[in-house]
């Protein structure tokens, strides 16, 4: 009888950690991650620093721009080498403007237009909810474990695993993968600023990878504010033109 009992117990404590984990809403919980990392619309300024196994930095300093779910423009400001480039996503299509080219080029997802980590996505990010399909939501104490699978093949990276800190509702790590299952990178997020306006995200994000042993990026926020700007901004005949906005 005891043991009926026991294993009556067992079942139901079962059952229970099982409801708990199916009524976790992993579609609301990335809804909310995409919000508490920005605004819907807004500006920014971002360093970004290449270092290399020997220690050697190069830097890159832009400001960004950004309306909707999936409309990015950027701008780089130095090195001098790279000043008055531009790029422009509009969803899963991204452009180059170089101003001795003069006219934009198609780049992807995959590449890095600093030669760096950081892929042309991690530079140029739209909303995780437009990109990724949410497959798990796990309770992990403090965190919640977030599988997420790209809606198309044109993602950079097939799968995220993304780490939540439960109280911010804000990535504290997310491992990206390769449709074979293989590790890519890593990206972390490190220093929560109040930035104002109700926006407070790291601002620090990180990343490594087991295919660039030694190599390492980071991205540095600044200036990031809620701003909405013309959808003029976002089209491929704007790109020469996006230092008028820093006016």
């Amino acid at each position: 009888m005891k043991k009926l009992i026991a294993l009556s117990l067992a079942a139901v404590a079962l059952f229970a950690s099982a409801l708990s984990q199916s009524a976790i809403d992993g579609v609301a919980i990335l809804q909310k991650v995409d919000r508490n990392l920005e605004p819907e619309s807004y500006e920014m300024y971002r360093k970004l620093i290449n270092i290399e196994p020997d220690g050697t930095k190069k830097e890159f300093v832009l400001f960004s721009v950004k309306k909707g779910k999936d409309n990015v423009a950027a701008l780089f400001l130095s090195p001098a080498s790279d000043k008055g480039r531009s790029t422009l996503r509009q969803g899963d299509n991204m452009w180059l403007y170089v101003p001795s080219v003069g006219k934009p080029m198609r780049i992807t997802s995959q590449q890095s237009i600093t030669g760096g980590v950081f892929s042309n996505a991690d530079i140029l990010r739209i909303d995780y909810t437009e990109e990724y399909t949410v497959t798990s939501a796990e309770d992990q104490g403090d965190t919640y474990l977030l599988k997420l699978k790209a809606k198309t093949a044109e993602v950079a990276y097939d799968q995220l695993k993304m780490v939540v800190d439960k109280k911010t509702v804000l990535p504290l790590e997310i491992e990206a993968f390769a449709s074979s299952g293989m590790l890519i990178k890593t990206l972390r997020f490190k220093d929560i600023k109040d930035f104002g306006g109700g926006i407070k995200r790291p601002a620090t994000v990180e990343t490594d990878s087991p295919l660039y042993k030694g190599y390492k990026s980071v991205m540095l926020y600044s200036g990031l504010k809620k701003r909405v700007v013309s959808d003029e901004v976002f089209t491929q005949g704007y790109m020469s033109r996006l230092e008028e906005l820093r006016k």
